[in-house]
Formats: C-alpha cells, structure tokens, sequence
C-alpha cells in the first residue's frame, strides 16, 4: 500500500511539472496599452506653459501616465466632478480665479468633500486648520466649514489670489498650495529663480503642479484617453433647499426627522456638521441644506453633463 501511495505521488508530480512547464513556456498575451503623447506646451490659466525641455516633458509624462491608467481614481474624479463643478465653478468665476484651478481641487483630493490627509488637512481642498481660519472658516469640533465644498472654495479662492499678489503666475501660485508661501518664497530667493518650474524641490511639491496641468488635459478631453461616460454614469447635482439655524441644536439627528430626511442624508448635504449636536453659543447663523427629495432617486431626475465632452449619449 506505501509503495502504491509513493507511485500515485510521484506520478501526481510529474503531472503538475508537465502542467506547469506548459504555462510558463507558453507565449504571454498582454492587452494593448498606449503611452500618451506629450504636448509642445499646454495653457495653464492663461499662462502658456512650454514642455519642449526634457525634464519638463518627462514630468508630465509620469503624471499623465499614472491618471490615465490608474482608472479606479480617475472614473471617480469625473463622476464626482459632474456633481461638484457647476457650483463651484460659479464660486471661482465670482472670486476672479481662473477655472483651471478646479483640477487643483481634483489633485487635492480626488473631490472627495470627506478627505483627510495625514498631515491634518481636510476636505475637497485640503485645508489645514490654521490655513482655514485664515481666510474665514470656522472650524472646531461641532462645526469644521474645510468640509463644505463651496465655504471651503472660496476660501481656497482667497488663499489663491494672495498668491498671485505675491508670484504674478499661476502655475507658481499653485506650487504654493503645496508646499505654503513662505517656503516657496525662500526657495526661490536661495535657488535664484523666479518661478517654480525652475526650482528644485522635494518630490510632492515638484510633481504637484504637473499633476494638476495632467488632469486638466486628460478631464478636457477624456475619450482622446480613453475615458468614456454615459450621463448616467456621472454623479448629479443636488438641489437644496435651506434653513436657518440660529440658535442651539440638542440633537441633529431629531432636528433631520423632523424636517423630513435622515441623519445620514443630512450629513451628506451639511458634511460641515461633526457632531450630534450645535452648541452655537456665539447664536450665528448657520444655513443648513435640506435635500430636494426627488432629486435622491434616479427614477425622478433629470440626467446632466457638465462638460459635454465627458459623455457619448
């Protein structure tokens, strides 16, 4: 019986060996892949940028490489930008900020509202705490405004245009973003240079403004990347209506039920709320958005596109 057990293993061996040799000799099928061709120059808020100097060129390669074929993210930016952009983009024109800078936010966060980064920032655009204050948001355990997409793009909006004051051009303002005023503004005094292009920096910040210039390339013209949509696909606008909120709130969740909706739909239209409940001692007025109820089911609303080069229906 052992030697009948050692033959059936030994054979059973062999077998696998066959098997596998067949696998791995075998020709490999890939599918297709396409690198993306490289730009001569691209127009960044009117500001014509030239990718003929081979780092530069390279640097938007690595960046447009990684949107293109990195799909999971990059669908998600689209679908959530459908729903994003309409208002926001009203909020940059009313600020004097060019609208290139909405892929700013793409970069941030992939406009994501909920986003929290390792470093303490939050929301769409990625605000740190003290940044936030700055240009007027209140953020504090109850109530965190770097989570309300439109307070925190006009606050973006201020941050970008005190920039601007300071550079005079946009790709180095949003260079800024990244890596703050005062250290870019240190960095182009020791490095001799007047724009971030030519600066040498550590490798978030160096990346950061070919990344945003990728995503506005690859967002204008998704089908030439092989980005295709059906307006269905896209995440729709919401509309609102809004109440206000002057005084205290014991308990959210009682405040949504009362008003028609749930705790949950309520945090999804006022993600600025953080907690179960509003001290508001100070007695402001907070604007507090209630969810248009046929605008939550697909059945009952109307299908939009922001940018009709998005979708193919």
């Amino acid at each position: 019986m052992a030697a009948l057990l050692l033959m059936s293993s030994t054979t059973m061996q062999g077998q696998l060996k066959r098997e596998y040799s067949k696998t791995t000799t075998a020709s490999p099928v890939f599918s297709t892949t396409a690198s993306p061709d490289i730009p001569t120059s691209v127009t960044f808020a009117g500001e014509k940028v030239s990718f003929d100097r081979l780092d530069m060129a390279e640097r938007l390669d690595r960046e447009l490489t990684g949107i293109i074929y990195g799909q999971t993210t990059t669908e998600l930016c689209f679908k959530r930008a459908n729903r994003y952009f309409p208002a926001l983009s009203k909020i940059m024109k009313d600020q004097g900020v060019p609208l290139d800078f909405l892929y700013l936010a793409v970069t941030e966060s992939s406009m994501d509202y909920n986003a929290y980064s390792s470093a303490k920032a939050a929301g769409m655009w990625q605000l740190l705490a003290g940044t936030a204050r700055d240009f007027g948001l209140e953020v504090s355990d109850e109530v965190d405004e770097r989570y309300d997409p439109e307070k925190a793009t006009v606050a973006a909006c201020k941050y970008l245009k005190s920039a601007y004051k300071k550079y005079g051009h946009w790709p180095t303002v949003a260079a800024s973003y990244n890596a703050g005023m005062q250290r870019l503004t240190n960095e182009l005094a020791k490095q001799k240079v007047d724009n971030s292009f030519d600066l040498y920096l550590v490798q978030e910040t160096s990346r950061y403004v070919f990344r945003i210039i990728a995503y506005k390339l690859v967002m204008e013209s998704p089908k030439r990347y092989g980005y295709r949509f059906s307006r269905k696909n896209l995440y729709q606008p919401v509309a609102y209506t809004t109440v206000d909120v002057t005084g205290a709130v014991a308990n959210w969740i009682d405040w949504a039920k009362g008003r028609g909706i749930t705790y949950a739909q309520l945090r999804e239209a006022n993600p600025w709320i953080r907690s179960t409940k509003l001290t508001n001692a100070a007695g402001k007025t907070y604007k507090v958005r209630i969810p248009k109820s046929s605008d939550l089911y697909r059945s009952k609303r109307t299908f939009t596109a922001y940018n009709k080069e998005w979708v193919v229906d």
